[in-house]
């Protein structure tokens, strides 16, 4: 007996909670930790903001491509379905298979590791308290969400602005208690250079695309889906270039370069020794706002998958009360949670390790938040390869769909477009120079996700 259709998404979500969602999954701990080295880089403070805006700039011109896509086609799972249409069902397969396994569930589990190791610090809990922490916290947020959309939507809204809160906090004390002496304008030594900080600072960007995974939710999608990934990326943008700018003047480009905490640095003009906990609540904020984002997003990836593959359709399916895919929720919490368990607890790296070690690709330093900076760095080649096949997407869904209404047509096209593919292929490049032959690791689910599409891929369709 044939699986039931699912039933289609509801349209409750506004501009200003899609404008909440990237804003909370772009801003997590990158503004806080890798600015520092980010200034490292370049040579004189108008550098550094150029930097920042210019990385700005050019995620506004992928979010114009993305507007197009998914105005044209405001379906479920948003890259997904641009893959799967332009490419064929194998590829948006393999995009929404190794988002599961691998890349939505990782960072996830980096950002539940991001809230925990702060959380550890300011309770005053050992290490051995991170994995756990972590766990609860991606469960934690996976539940609310369970309970219904209107229960995350409201979640992700009060942790945004909690977030926007604290790094108002921020730019006011870095603007209006300078703490630095006069220095010169440029800093001795060039730094590593212009290049490697817009690598970090396009890092530090990433997730506003993922607004594309909700757009089917969305109330108003002509008018709504382009407003929010446009005001959604420039307001990061903003809040970006005000927060350095706050770093900066309150603590003066040698002295920011050198922090170890920056924000805490900064907020300690006005809140003396309570600055560094202050941070640490604001990290811890940030964090979870990302990791619900992620999980309200990232759900609808496998719910759209599972639409269209009969073997999957229990991952579409929806209660007509609560209005949420369930199975896809529970299906990427337990594949974070057992990356959360494999890359930070001690016995689940020895596992791993192993494993690596034994085809030649060990041994392996697990750095970062619970390791997953290591998982990050292996499968950001994959992250890229994927972002940059969306953006060749809309050049074949235009020559292909040429009778299609496009509500939001890209401007200046095929200027833009070209432009967004051609970060996108220089960010894969540095990437795969980046993790080097651990390129491989990330190559791991796509393969594996390809027998899995032969086998379950019957019945679903071509087009559409």
């Amino acid at each position: 007996m044939p699986a039931p259709a699912p039933s289609a998404p509801e349209s409750h979500l506004s501009l200003g909670d899609a404008v909440s969602v990237i804003i909370g999954i772009v801003v997590g701990a990158g503004i806080y930790e890798t600015a520092p080295f980010i200034l490292s880089c370049v040579a004189s403070p108008a550098e550094a903001m150029l930097v920042w805006a210019l990385g700005g700039a050019l995620s506004v011109v992928g979010a114009l491509c993305y507007a197009e896509l998914a105005t044209t086609y405001p379906r479920e799972g948003g890259d997904y379905f641009f893959l799967r249409r332009a490419f064929g069902p194998g590829m948006g397969f393999l995009f929404s298979w190794s988002q599961l396994v691998v890349l939505m569930s990782g960072s996830i589990g980096l950002m539940g590791f991001v809230f925990a190791d702060y959380a550890a610090r300011l309770w005053g809990l050992g290490p051995t308290a991170a994995p756990w922490l972590a766990a609860a916290a991606v469960t934690g947020l996976t539940l609310l969400n369970l309970a219904g959309l209107q229960s995350g939507r409201r979640t992700q809204n009060v942790l945004t602005a909690l977030k926007v809160v604290g790094l108002t906090a921020i730019v006011v004390a870095g603007l209006g208690w300078p703490q630095a002496p006069a220095e010169p304008a440029v800093a001795p030594g060039a730094g590593a250079g212009f290049g490697l900080a817009l690598i970090l600072v396009l890092y530090t960007y990433g997730g506003w695309n993922d607004a594309a995974f909700i757009v089917a939710e969305m109330r108003d999608k002509r008018r709504d889906i382009p407003r929010a990934l446009l005001f959604g990326t420039a307001g990061v943008a903003l809040v970006y270039v005000l927060v350095n700018a706050a770093y900066l003047h309150g603590l003066g480009f040698t002295r920011a370069r050198e922090a170890k905490a920056i924000a805490a640095d900064v907020l300690q003009g006005p809140l003396g020794p309570v600055g560094a906990a202050v941070m640490s609540v604001l990290v811890m904020i940030s964090a979870l706002g990302a990791v619900n984002g992620l999980t309200l997003t990232g759900a609808r990836i496998y719910s759209g998958a599972g639409a269209d593959f009969p073997a999957l359709r229990f991952l579409a399916r929806r209660d007509s009360g609560r209005g949420v895919p369930a199975s896809a929720l529970l299906a990427q919490l337990g594949c974070t949670l057992t990356l959360v368990f494999l890359l930070g607890h001690p016995a689940g790296r020895a596992v791993a390790g192993g494993a690596l070690a034994g085809v030649g690709l060990g041994p392996v330093t697990w750095q970062g938040h619970g390791g997953f900076d290591t998982l990050l760095k292996c499968t950001a080649p994959v992250f890229w390869a994927f972002f940059l096949l969306t953006g060749i997407s809309l050049f074949v869904l235009r020559s292909r769909d040429q009778g299609i209404e496009r509500p939001f047509p890209v401007p200046f096209y095929p200027v833009l477009p070209l432009l967004f593919c051609l970060t996108c292929a220089w960010m894969l490049q540095a990437a795969v120079d980046y993790a080097g032959v651990l390129s491989l690791v990330g190559l791991v689910p796509v393969v594996a996700g390809w027998p899995l599409y032969r086998w379950l891929g019957r019945g679903a369709p071509t087009t559409g």
